[in-house]
């Protein structure tokens, strides 16, 4: 996959909804996020993101792309999402697998958030 498909298969998953997830992560995804359960199964993301609102405007910065084997490439960037007044600026890694020729899927995917204090699953108030 050339880069600029990459970043918009990535942003896809950004802006999308629930139908892009079905199609492109997999079941066998793992994803850390920084709201609770914090570690996703590629069925429970899918499941989260029904019941999320959309990110209207999404620009990623500081790109690199990593393709350690054939069909397996890693991205790494930071993102600056929005929808109404909300703004999200985290850091990202995505690891893509080669399933055929031009279909892949999402087996891997971590966000840290930037300028925020994520809370902790073992200190709850």
């Amino acid at each position: 996959m050339e880069d600029d498909r990459i970043w918009t298969f990535e942003k896809e998953l950004w802006a999308g909804g629930a139908e892009v997830y079905e199609q492109r992560v997999s079941k066998d995804c793992v994803m850390a996020l920084p709201a609770e359960p914090y570690l996703y199964t590629g069925d429970q993301a899918t499941a989260a993101v029904k019941d999320t609102p959309r990110w209207e405007e999404v620009n990623f910065a500081e790109t690199q792309v990593s393709r350690p084997q054939e069909g397996l490439i890693v991205i790494a960037y930071r993102v600056k999402a929005k929808r109404g007044d909300k703004t999200y600026h985290a850091i990202c890694t995505s690891t893509l697998r080669r399933l055929s020729h031009e279909e892949w899927d999402v087996v891997q995917h971590q966000q840290t958030p930037l300028g925020v204090i994520v809370a902790d699953p073992d200190e709850k108030a």
